[in-house]
């Protein structure tokens, strides 16, 4: 009506900050506020034409582009807005089962922009120029290589050895692209930004979840100021009703909590157990790990023995990640017996619990895994053992993500049937969370070692969390019920964040830096064939670069920063002192709480 055109010729004479801030204002809802918006920007638009006549034909062309660029953007978002769908699906779920079992989707959900992220930088600045100069696959493609990552796809991009070592310029007379430096660097900046986010990340949540974690989640806001009048669509007001319910129930019941109080008997019958659970726990990951040394040491035997470009001898290693993720998938559900068993008063420390012994056993794994390729797969015969070991990786990350699916399609649909029709009395069953967030974690850590193997890995890890998000999702929602003691679960994304920066980076970046600076590369394969070192590379840029006067200061700070010894021992002790000083402050703080507490209730 007149009123809205009224309005809309308003907000176009306003400057862009004003009608922004005017925009957000407005008591309407998100589609009515877009609607508005477009039409500022057609208002725009038109007045702009008709200045044209007095207004030189260049400074037309720049405001119609300004214009153009705005409303594309605005569109953009929106679109992405529409087909980042999964919002939605956080809130039901969190709605129906609470933060505990969202915590894990919202951490698959994260993981997977880190692997978006991972696998944009790696096929822009690695795999696009290797097109360029990469020679024709002459090897058939069967179907096997999907499993198996062998035969066809050794002579892709998808591995560490059909990367050249060469310069390419192409098209002729085109700027020189060195893969060896691109390679190194890509690989090394990738993980020095993965360091600093997840560091951002941890730290940002540790102070929202335990330093001041009432500022963030007041108990009064949530039951007077929460509410969001612009909601107005009956399932979303019945859905944020719900949400809200199940986010107070958490906190009351972490706020009227019990404390048990256990006879002398009961204390040393429940140490026993304790103490007989962990016994049981560490001595099963022994044994499994030794299992898997062993297995992986005959496998690599058998193989060398075998033809070694045979896809059938290829095939046999998929003996090894079977086994390994059966190991992954079976002894969880132990751990997870064993924290029944012991009988926790809180459900937070039965999964903590949970979580700790889980982390023992597929670190544990990992960690012999990591010793057998660069100790054993390394020093083999093989003319390429890098991309052995990156097939290695993509088999592990691909059966891995076959045993989780097949854990949520049977495992928790026949637990759901057994409890619902054979024995009534076991109920429908509870989402584990430890276990499926250390599955995730799991996979993280193998891609994060394999990407210097297998560039294009993240892309496999994307299309993987990409499915097991629906199903996992599909599983929840038909097969398990909520929680039955409902707990607030603020700290627990914390917790994932700190596993996977320690030890699921740290100790990625142990095997990558013992690769790069300690292995010697393969001689016929590779961008680093013939070095010493992968390493090497960087020590003959920096010599060449001696020979420039403006690239002194790289010159510079590679002699006196990056190969000090000095460097690195001030470095960590500023970052000691900085801890030491920051958990101070932490005291210092928890302190004056309890005393304005105190004087609150005096």
């Amino acid at each position: 009506g007149f009123s809205e055109k009224k309005l809309v010729g308003n907000l176009a004479s306003m400057s862009t900050s004003e009608r922004i801030k005017a925009i957000q204002k407005m008591p309407e809802n998100m589609k009515k506020k877009r609607e508005i918006r477009n039409k500022v920007l057609k208002e725009i638009t038109k007045k702009s034409r008709h200045r044209g006549t007095r207004l030189p034909w260049c400074t037309q062309c720049l405001q119609e582009a300004v214009v153009s660029f705005r409303r594309f953007g605005n569109s953009l978002s929106e679109y992405f807005h529409l087909l980042w769908f999964w919002h939605k699906t956080l809130k039901i779920i969190g709605a129906e089962f609470g933060t505990s079992v969202l915590s894990y989707f919202i951490f698959l959900k994260w993981l997977l922009t880190f692997n978006i992220f991972s696998f944009l930088i790696n096929f822009g600045f690695i795999a696009i120029p290797q097109f360029f100069a990469g020679e024709p696959n002459n090897l058939s493609f069967t179907g096997l290589e999907l499993i198996t990552g062998a035969g066809y796809f050794q002579q892709t991009v998808l591995y560490y050895g059909f990367y050249t070592n060469a310069t390419i310029s192409k098209p002729e007379n085109g700027p020189p692209y060195n893969m060896q430096l691109a390679y190194i660097f890509t690989v090394g900046i990738y993980f020095v930004i993965c360091f600093l986010i997840l560091s951002f990340s941890t730290a940002k949540s540790f102070c929202r979840n335990f330093i001041n974690p009432h500022t963030y989640s007041g108990n009064a806001s949530k039951l007077l100021c929460t509410w969001d009048f612009n909601i107005t669509n009956e399932k979303a007001v019945k859905l944020k009703q719900k949400s809200l319910s199940t986010q107070i129930k958490e906190d009351l019941a972490e706020v009227n909590q019990e404390v048990l109080n256990f006879s002398i008997t009961e204390r040393v019958v429940r140490g026993v157990i304790h103490l007989v659970s962990w016994v049981a726990s560490v001595g099963t990951a022994v044994v499994a790990c030794a299992g898997v040394y062993f297995l992986s040491v005959n496998n690599l035997e058998l193989f060398m023995k075998g033809h070694k470009n045979d896809l059938e001898s290829q095939a046999a290693m998929l003996v090894l990640p079977f086994v390994t993720s059966l190991l992954n998938a079976l002894i969880p559900s132990f751990y997870s017996w064993l924290g029944h068993l012991e009988r926790f008063q809180n459900p937070g420390q039965q999964i903590y619990v949970t979580i700790v012994r889980n982390v023992i056993l597929k670190i544990s794994i990992i960690g012999i895994l990591c010793y057998y390729w660069l100790n054993v797969v390394a020093a083999s015969d093989s003319e390429c053992w890098e991309t052995l070991v990156g097939q290695d990786v993509y088999r592990f990350v691909l059966v891995g993500f076959i045993f989780s699916l097949l854990g949520s399609l049977f495992g928790e649909f026949l637990r759901r049937i057994i409890g619902s029709r054979v024995c009534v009395s076991l109920g429908l069953p509870e989402f584990d969370i430890g276990r499926n967030v250390l599955d995730l974690i799991y996979a993280q850590t193998l891609t994060w070692i394999g990407i210097l193997f297998s560039p294009l890995l993240p892309a496999i890890q994307m299309i993987s969390f990409s499915i097991m998000f629906y199903v996992k999702k599909v599983s929840l929602m038909m097969n398990c019920q909520p929680p039955r003691k409902v707990w607030r679960t603020a700290q627990m994304t914390t917790s994932f964040m700190f596993l996977l920066f320690f030890p699921s980076l740290v100790g990625a970046l142990c095997v990558i830096g013992v690769t790069v600076w300690r292995l010697k590369p393969s001689e016929q394969c590779g961008p680093f064939r013939g070095l010493p070192s992968m390493y090497a590379v960087v020590s003959e840029w920096v010599k060449i670069l001696e020979n420039y006067t403006a690239a002194k200061w790289v010159v510079w700070i590679y002699h006196n920063l990056i190969t000090s010894e000095l460097f690195f021992f001030i470095l960590s002790a500023l970052v000691l002192i900085l801890t030491y000083l920051y958990w101070q402050i932490i005291e210092g703080r928890k302190t004056v709480t309890k005393l304005l507490r105190k004087q609150i209730i005096n």
